[in-house]
């Protein structure tokens, strides 16, 4: 089938090339001609794992091509997606502009052929109803030269291949049985295992996204505001959250104490669900509360840090982590960034490692912030250090390494990577996450013990 994906960030990036892997012929767009050719010569401007290999594959095979021409992808495909920015705005409703106007743009475009206008980029409520207004009162008739489809993606940054090609549910929104038929038989390679294509209104599909990515936010806020009442009462949240998560009806994922939700989905869809209900005349109070915990959560690790160093003003701490989760190269809305640009303002040098993420991060911090090219070379000459992404290759350092170079045995964990206990017998000053806070103290027998 011949395909095209109107923008090429990381939903259209990951689902073409998903798409072409299962033999279609796709053609990506973009308006920016250095990435479109960086793109063509087989360098992805994304990071994921499992993609370049995928992504070279087919661009050899001719399967997967890019371009600046939107009239030739639209001419030469029966399904065009749009997966195109939806940035917030002020007041936390999603932007429609890019959308819509490709949509303008791709009206003069169609002409005797049948096109399937897919929405997969996740817009607000009544986008699709929108789409097709705007359509037909170019002149094109609906079930003649188009229908409209909603077609949310449910992609994990760090897993997107696997979710992609063994989605757990595929969401197709349409009020044509035809266009249904035919998603339906777009995506049944990909559904073998028996999960389900669910095909309803267009209005439900557009809301399945925002709820699904509400409802996890939610669950991260809520084991947060846990780990909050544990530090109170003296509990520790890993114990709570191994209690809670045997539950079948709640279960385990989402539901890890940190700092907080980050990344290019749940702030802003979050947001936008909010705002859609105020538009409504509703007050969903429920995700005001999120939202509230979720900033406040990384102001609490900082705080944790000033308690320890009131004055920041020449002191160094190092920080293992900027992308917002380990397997991406995404800082966006990245508790790490945040955390970095406090620090920095409060008068201590920076010095940061990320595996994926530094090139991103750097673009958005102050010059002074120091970039290293492996995790120990941040330690040097440091006060402190603060874990915060749980990239793998921070699990087990060397312990040992670490003491020698920091000037003082301070950890502060931003991700509840390490085992408070262990810790302290090693002879760090520990801090984590809804956890009891070690440090290691000598009696007068010089006989190691922990104090809470």
């Amino acid at each position: 089938m011949n395909l095209s994906f109107i923008g090429t960030g990381y939903v259209g990036l990951v689902s073409a090339t998903a798409f072409a892997e299962m033999g279609n012929h796709v053609t990506c767009v973009d308006i920016d001609p250095k990435k479109v050719e960086s793109l063509q010569s087989g360098k992805p401007t994304i990071y994921e794992p499992g993609l370049e290999e995928m992504f070279i594959r087919n661009i050899r095979e001719n399967r997967l091509v890019f371009t600046t021409r939107l009239q030739h992808a639209v001419e030469n495909s029966t399904f065009i997606f749009l997966t195109l920015p939806t940035p917030p705005q002020e007041d936390g409703s999603a932007d429609l502009s890019y959308v819509m106007n490709v949509v303008g743009q791709m009206a003069d475009m169609i002409h005797d052929s049948y096109r399937v206008i897919i929405t997969k980029s996740t817009v607000p409520v009544g986008t699709a109803d929108k789409i097709r207004t705007l359509l037909e009162e170019k002149g094109l008739r609906t079930g003649q030269h188009f229908d409209v489809v909603s077609n949310p993606e449910f992609l994990r940054e760090g897993s997107a291949i696997q979710d992609f090609m063994k989605p757990e549910r595929v969401v197709i929104g349409t009020r044509s049985p035809a266009a249904g038929e035919l998603m339906k038989s777009l995506y049944e390679p990909f559904v073998r295992n028996g999960n389900p294509i669910l095909i309803m209104d267009e209005r439900s599909a557009e809301l399945v996204k925002y709820a699904s990515n509400a409802f996890l936010a939610t669950k991260i806020s809520f084991i947060n505001e846990i780990a909050n009442l544990c530090s109170r009462v003296g509990a520790d949240v890993e114990r709570v959250r191994q209690g809670m998560g045997k539950d079948s009806r709640i279960g385990s994922q989402f539901l890890y104490a940190g700092l907080g939700y980050g990344g290019s989905c749940f702030p802003k869809d979050v947001q936008a669900l909010a705002r859609t209900s105020e538009e409504m005349n509703y007050s969903f109070e429920i995700l005001e509360a999120v939202m509230r915990v979720n900033d406040l959560q990384r102001e609490r690790m900082l705080q944790q840090i000033l308690q320890t160093f009131p004055d920041l003003t020449g002191k160094k701490i190092a920080v293992w982590g900027a992308a917002f989760k380990p397997n991406t190269d995404d800082v966006r809305e990245a508790p790490a960034i945040w955390l970095m640009q406090q620090l920095h303002d409060r008068g201590a040098g920076v010095a940061c490692y990320d595996p994926e993420a530094m090139e991103n991060a750097w673009k958005l911090l102050p010059a002074e912030i120091e970039w290293v090219a492996e995790p120990y070379e941040a330690l040097e000459q440091a006060d402190a250090l603060l874990i915060a992404t749980e990239w793998n290759e921070f699990r087990n350092p060397d312990w040992t390494k670490v003491k020698s170079m920091l000037l003082t045995q301070r950890i502060f964990d931003g991700r509840n990577l390490y085992d408070p206990g262990k810790m302290a017998e090693l002879g760090f000053e520990y801090v984590s996450v809804g956890r009891p806070s070690f440090r290691p103290t000598l009696t007068s027998s010089n006989t190691l013990r922990l104090a809470v």
